[in-house]
């Protein structure tokens, strides 16, 4: 199946409905990924274009129908190659995204990507979680990544951007892993956990809604 069909029909099947132009940013974005991953780390540099829709960019979609409203910010930690911020920027033109990444080539990758694209409403933060400035972010709508982190260690990173109505979406590929979410008293409050398998591998997804329970309230804009 060709890449465009597959992007299309594997969007589909997660209810992602995707116009010729999300397709034609994806398509510009697989083709840059590929070109750039035989320089640099991106992803594993054998994957083939199949592999990589299934694993990246359709993993990533699995988070459209929590961001898909109007007026909502996401800070996406870690982005690596963008996932799963930069794809749900290109599909999402209303979302707006961060990016935070502190490798200077994936930064370059990130802002290539950015310009090629003609996105305006992402941006890339060249910096680690734990000394991100607060005030050069948010507040935001939701806070997550793709692998930077166990729960257990990634959550208390980003607790500071957890305001009153914030929530941080865990993405978990086995249910074990949303155990080590630290639900204790004064800790965090799972909300809401989505069910999702993968339209071609049917490999399980499960994507966990986490409010922090001392969440301070978000700040007037």
């Amino acid at each position: 199946m060709e890449s465009r069909e597959l992007l299309r029909s594997g969007a589909a099947s997660l209810g992602v409905e995707l116009g010729d132009e999300e397709l034609e940013r994806l398509l510009i974005y697989l083709g840059e990924l590929i070109k750039w991953s035989r320089r640099i780390n991106l992803i594993a540099r054998d994957s083939d274009p199949a592999t990589i829709i299934e694993n990246h960019f359709l993993d990533s979609l699995t988070l459209v129908s929590l961001v898909d409203r109007p007026g909502l910010t996401l800070l996406d930690v870690g982005s690596g190659a963008g996932f799963p911020g930069l794809v749900l920027a290109a599909v999402l033109p209303a979302l707006e995204c961060t990016l935070v990444e502190p490798r200077k080539k994936r930064v370059s990758f990130l802002n290539h990507i950015i310009r090629t694209l003609g996105l305006g409403n992402v941006r890339v933060v060249a910096d680690r979680v734990e000394t991100l400035a607060e005030p050069a972010a948010g507040p935001y709508s939701f806070v997550t990544s793709r692998a930077v982190a166990s729960p257990e260690l990634f959550l208390p990173l980003v607790e500071r951007f957890l305001r009153q109505g914030s929530r941080a979406l865990v993405m978990a590929a086995h249910r074990e892993r949303l155990a080590e979410i630290p639900t204790g008293e004064g800790h965090f409050r799972l909300e809401q956990v989505k069910e999702i398998r993968l339209p071609v591998s049917r490999a399980p997804r499960l994507v966990a809604l986490v409010s922090a329970c001392q969440g301070q309230p978000a700040e007037a804009s």
